[in-house]
């Protein structure tokens, strides 16, 4: 298999505000979120990031898609660097995430227009891309539609249109089907199959055991910012469910009851 993704050692602890001590109950100054985290991804497979709320996996993914730097450690995708080469990095991959929202006052077809333009597409390359993945995923009425007037599922496949603009290699998702129907959310993870058919490797985050079990080749539990366990789901939990597992590492690593 063909490495095309190595984690090592990536660290990165964020300062507490007065308001962020007082709702999470700490008079720490600083929180961990990712705590030497290291882990690898192959060509051609989805790997799932599964973890509880605060666990650092959309951490662990801003620091992948270079939009935070790591404290320490480091990752290479596709043998470039996210400290060193950033602008390799986001030449090579997608990025989707819930947390990061399409300017509202545009359309679909604007903002694909727009993204596509930064990559410096050709514009005939751009036109059969639209038409393309607006067919895919049945943006084509809503074109013209400003993004505020967009239903939520509609927004997230107009996102993950635009975040393959440029027709990337690996791709980035961050809960790709959060706050989806089950309609929405099945075109979702049925196009995210058929990009792993074509060869794209695809780095995702969930803490939905069942979305791991249908789509993921392997899976890294992550617990506390750190990775307790990564393998093929077998390797990872060979003899019960994954669920089962998983909650046996919580109540391990936290020493709390889930």
């Amino acid at each position: 298999m063909q490495e095309i993704l190595r984690v090592e050692g990536l660290s990165k602890t964020f300062r507490l505000s007065t308001k962020q001590q007082r709702l999470e109950r700490t008079h720490a100054k600083t929180r961990v979120a990712v705590d030497r985290l290291s882990f690898s991804a192959y060509k051609g497979e989805i790997f799932g990031l599964l973890g509880p709320n605060g666990a650092g996996k959309t951490t662990t993914l801003r620091m992948l898609a270079t939009l935070i730097k790591p404290d320490s450690g480091d990752a290479t995708i596709d043998g470039f660097s996210i400290r060193t080469q950033p602008g390799q990095v986001r030449a090579r991959i997608g990025f989707l995430t819930s947390e990061l929202k399409l300017e509202e006052f545009f359309t679909p077809r604007y903002l694909f227009d727009f993204f596509s333009a930064l990559h410096n597409i050709d514009l005939q390359l751009v036109a059969q891309r639209r038409e393309s993945l607006f067919a895919r995923f049945g943006i084509d009425e809503f074109a013209e539609v400003k993004v505020s007037e967009l239903s939520t599922g509609m927004k997230q496949k107009a996102s993950l249109a635009i975040s393959l603009v440029h027709d990337p290699d690996i791709l980035i998702f961050d809960e790709p089907t959060n706050g989806l129907d089950v309609i929405t959310a099945k075109v979702v993870t049925d196009y995210l199959a058929e990009l792993r058919g074509g060869g794209k490797t695809i780095i995702l985050s969930t803490h939905i055991f069942s979305l791991v079990e249908k789509l993921c080749d392997r899976v890294g539990i992550i617990i506390e910012g750190r990775m307790a366990i990564a393998g093929t789901l077998a390797e990872v939990s060979p003899q019960r469910s994954l669920e089962d597992t998983f909650f046996d590492l919580y109540v391990s690593t936290t020493g709390e009851v889930a």
